[in-house]
């Protein structure tokens, strides 16, 4: 990947020129990547930010963004209880889990979208801002429109697979930055590492998060049509920049290039553009469909199946290699830049229902299969040596009866022998004296020593 910057090549090109051939992908590769500053506007690095893209997950940042004007306009606030409806339930994962009726706060249902990229919890907040799922959509189209989303249609709230949900890296870094720069009160619930919800926690999918110094924020993105993508934010002193990254094959790869492009733009000493620099809003957004990466990343070449926790231990197989930047050793990869960090915060707890409660998150998962039933010896006076497996035809899942095994030949009597002086022979030797059957282990969990059965919360679903 070639990363050199883009500068003015004549004094006299103006700045629409700029834009059109300044900001032209500086090599030949298929996925898009865009840095800019958050305050200004300004582009420090544009590839293919204009190209029509499926968003996947980063969907979830213009539902945060709808449920922020919702808050603000006084329509509900943090701590207004919305429902997990039976459509909720059907989406697939990433996913709480939570059965139909089980309430969380708004200010919950936000920190489990934007941490566990839940989906199931984007329809509850959509439908609990909304009042219903297609009045909800509507408003992320119009909003969308409103911010000057030009290469943007949502078809969903949550981001999974739907030919007609796609945007651009351009568009997606619009939204990012109107959500630092109009709900500034709302930057916090971006850059949580972990929430914790009974005793299970879970880690936030963006790997630059207490990995590369600066990162505070934003979310992550996956489908098979997408690849891997990222929006990431980074403050560094007075400066505060966005990267998107969409389209790589791996999730390592992802944080790995959104690494070494935030390190790119840190690295510059005031913007390389002057007075025409251009900004974020004046790129022109691509017609036609969105590239399909499925192919490549969930292929039948990939060893492992892809999905977002794909980013947990190790550099990508081909490290991004900070060529060509400014002040940077061209050996620096994107791995090198990530290190081990304090944590910038503990594990944020959530829950459902008003409170936390111990028994409000037991009852909000549905109960788990009932145990296989075990197989059980035949009771004494059944014939001996055999034992019999009782089988449930009612329980599909329990297996064939097996044929039952062929009885062992009894033992020959022991033969007399002539006794040493030609004597009558010795009389047969009597039958051993057969051991009773063992009766059949008694259950532990009945006995009067039985330890008492404690129930567990299950975690959530991946």
């Amino acid at each position: 990947m070639n990363l050199s910057l883009f500068r003015p090549r004549r004094a006299w090109l103006v700045a629409g020129l700029l834009s059109a051939a300044l900001l032209a992908p500086l090599a030949a590769r298929a996925t898009p990547a865009l840095v800019i500053e958050v305050d200004s506007g300004k582009v420090l690095l544009a590839e293919e930010a204009t190209k029509p893209w499926y968003p996947a997950s980063v969907t979830k940042l213009m539902t945060a963004y709808v449920t922020f004007k919702a808050i603000r306009a006084g329509r509900l606030t943090p701590e207004t209880l919305i429902t997990v409806s039976d459509f909720a339930t059907t989406q697939k994962p990433s996913k709480m889990g939570f059965k139909a009726g089980t309430q969380v706060t708004v200010d919950n249902a936000l920190k489990m979208m934007l941490v566990k990229s839940a989906n199931d919890i984007a329809v509850v907040l959509a439908e609990g801002v909304s009042g219903n799922l297609p009045a909800f959509i509507d408003e992320m189209n119009a909003t969308a429109a409103e911010l000057g989303m030009t290469g943007t249609h949502y078809a969903n709230p949550n981001g999974l697979p739907d030919p007609a949900q796609v945007s651009t890296a351009r568009d997606l870094a619009i939204l990012a930055r109107a959500i630092f720069l109009n709900f500034p009160e709302q930057a916090d619930l971006f850059r949580i590492p972990a929430i914790k919800i009974g005793p299970a926690v879970i880690r936030s999918y963006n790997k630059l998060i207490d990995r590369y110094p600066g990162a505070d924020g934003m979310k992550t993105g996956f489908i098979c049509a997408s690849g891997f993508n990222l929006v990431a934010s980074a403050t560094r002193g007075n400066r505060h920049l966005l990267v998107v990254v969409l389209g790589t094959e791996s999730g390592k790869a992802r944080t790995e290039q959104a690494a070494l492009l935030l390190e790119r733009g840190f690295q510059q000493s005031g913007n390389v553009f002057g007075a025409l620099a251009p900004s974020v809003e004046s790129l022109r957004n691509e017609a036609g469909p969105p590239t399909d990466m499925r192919e490549q990343v969930c292929g039948g070449k990939r060893k492992n199946t892809a999905s977002e926790a794909d980013d947990d231990s190790g550099p990508a197989p081909t490290g991004f290699v900070a060529a060509g930047m400014a002040r940077l050793d061209g050996t620096v990869t994107g791995a090198s830049l990530l290190q081990k960090l304090p944590p910038s915060m503990p594990p944020v707890e959530v829950f459902v229902g008003p409170f936390p409660s111990a028994e409000a998150l037991a009852a909000a998962y549905p109960a788990p299969p009932a145990p296989k039933k075990p197989a059980t010896a035949k009771k004494p006076g059944d014939k001996k040596g055999q034992t019999t497996a009782i089988i449930d035809p009612a329980d599909p899942s329990a297996p064939a009866a097996a044929p039952k095994p062929k009885p062992k030949p009894k033992p020959k009597p022991a033969t007399a022998q002539a006794s040493p002086a030609g004597g009558a022979p010795a009389k047969p030797a009597s039958k051993p004296a057969t051991k009773p059957a063992p009766k059949p282990a008694a259950n532990p969990a009945a006995g009067p020593g039985a330890a008492p059965t404690t129930l567990a919360v299950p975690p959530p679903p991946q």
